[in-house]
């Protein structure tokens, strides 16, 4: 419970600075406020990736690991999947940089990924709604 009040002040906070900014920021015409609000930015991201990364960390050890390498073992099928089916051709961009072949292949791979998980959530979402239906 005294995780929770820490996390609960710490966000209050957060969000107090946030809007106090956000209100300098919009109320000044001066563009150089921007920069340290992106820093800000930067910095709340990342504490909250180490706090996501650690917290599922100690979840997935105290848990059942199966369970997580299953689920860890059928996304990497799925990305497999998708990068094979993946063609990659250089691509002359519009401000003249060259995407590799290779880059190329990574960004369908990429797509293909969310669009089969998508698929996969979509159908699973549909199969969970009939078979409440059914059952009821």
């Amino acid at each position: 419970m005294a995780l929770y009040k820490i996390l609960k002040i710490v966000s209050l906070i957060l969000g107090a600075i946030g809007l106090v900014l956000g209100i300098w920021l919009f109320t000044s015409d001066n563009a150089s406020l921007v920069e340290p609000m992106l820093y800000i930015t930067y910095v709340v991201g990342a504490l909250l990736l180490l706090l996501v990364a650690v917290f599922g960390l100690k979840d997935i050890l105290t848990g059942d690991v199966k369970k997580t390498l299953i689920t860890l073992g059928a996304f990497v099928v799925v990305v497999a999947i998708a990068y094979f089916m993946s063609s990659g051709v250089d691509t002359v961009m519009r401000n003249g940089e060259i995407l590799t072949a290779g880059e190329s292949k990574w960004i369908g791979a990429g797509l293909r990924t969310f669009y089969i998980l998508a698929a996969v959530a979509i159908l699973l979402m549909i199969y969970s709604s009939v078979k409440k239906l059914i059952s009821k």
